[in-house]
């Protein structure tokens, strides 16, 4: 039987492929921006390719203490890295149900770039959580997401 989680990313997925078989709406010519849709990336039905990464528990958990600790902070500082680089779209935690402890979506069409990139946290270097990853095609608006997030954001002392 599939796990929730397994149900709400099959029907997420789904959703987005449905989307590349419907027909391109007509836009009010006051709400369509192209220049927008060129600098995200859209294409014309406002959308682009990305690739889903789901972080599931990895098979070497480390253990608490000063080590676990060193290796989120710099899982932390490699979501910055990769976000500030415009690689990284969207990062957050996952509720652990079946293992799935987090997900990236990656600005990118390519499994083998997006491999690279998660390839640089520490919590799959270290083993705590090996990355499974998938096409995924969503909404350009996505692109956006960090500038906005950053204005969300207060600054930290």
């Amino acid at each position: 039987m599939k796990s929730i989680a397994t149900a709400a990313l099959t029907a997420l997925l789904a959703g987005a492929l449905m989307t590349q078989a419907m027909p391109v709406q007509a836009q009010s010519s006051s709400s369509y921006d192209a220049e927008l849709a060129k600098k995200l990336g859209a294409d014309e039905r406002g959308m682009r390719r990305y690739v889903l990464v789901i972080l599931k528990t990895g098979p070497n958990r480390v253990p608490a203490g000063p080590e676990r600790d060193e290796m989120f902070k710099g899982h932390f500082a490699n979501i910055n890295r990769l976000a500030g680089e415009g690689k990284l779209v969207q990062a957050g935690p996952l509720d652990g149900v079946d293992g799935w402890r987090g997900l990236f979506v990656f600005a990118t069409s390519s499994l083998d770039e997006a491999r690279v990139w998660v390839s640089t946290d520490p919590v799959v270097i270290k083993g705590e959580m090996v990355p499974e990853l998938h096409a995924f095609y969503g909404s350009a608006a996505l692109m956006a997401l960090n500038e906005i997030h950053g204005k969300l954001t207060p600054p930290r002392p």
